[in-house]
């Protein structure tokens, strides 16, 4: 579950991203990246818990389905919010920068 909860966040943002390819105003690339990376990790693990448990590995128990599923939710969270430190950090339009200096 970890791994489709990635995949789809990454697909999500990916064609977030891809609608608005040619502006890279609000670093959606960046969490593409994030979300991407995040696949292949769990990509590479289900990889070797395969190889470890065999057909079993298809046949989870609903509890372990939902803490990955947690998990992964958690995941996409944690890149959401690094998205948003940065997304702050850099103030593409400027508006954290304005809020700052109001006078």
């Amino acid at each position: 579950m970890t791994l489709l909860t990635t995949v789809f966040a990454a697909i999500i943002s990916t064609i977030i991203w891809y609608k608005g390819a040619p502006k890279s105003d609000m670093k959606v690339g960046t969490l593409c990246w994030m979300y991407w990376g995040a696949s292949l990790m769990w990509l590479v693990d289900a990889i070797f818990e395969y190889a470890a448990l065999g057909a079993e590995f298809f046949a989870p128990a609903p509890v372990d389905m939902l803490n990955d599923f947690y998990l992964g939710l958690s995941v996409v969270a944690l890149g959401l919010i690094l998205w948003l430190v940065i997304l702050l950090v850099k103030d593409p339009k400027g508006v954290v920068r304005a809020a700052l200096f109001k006078k």
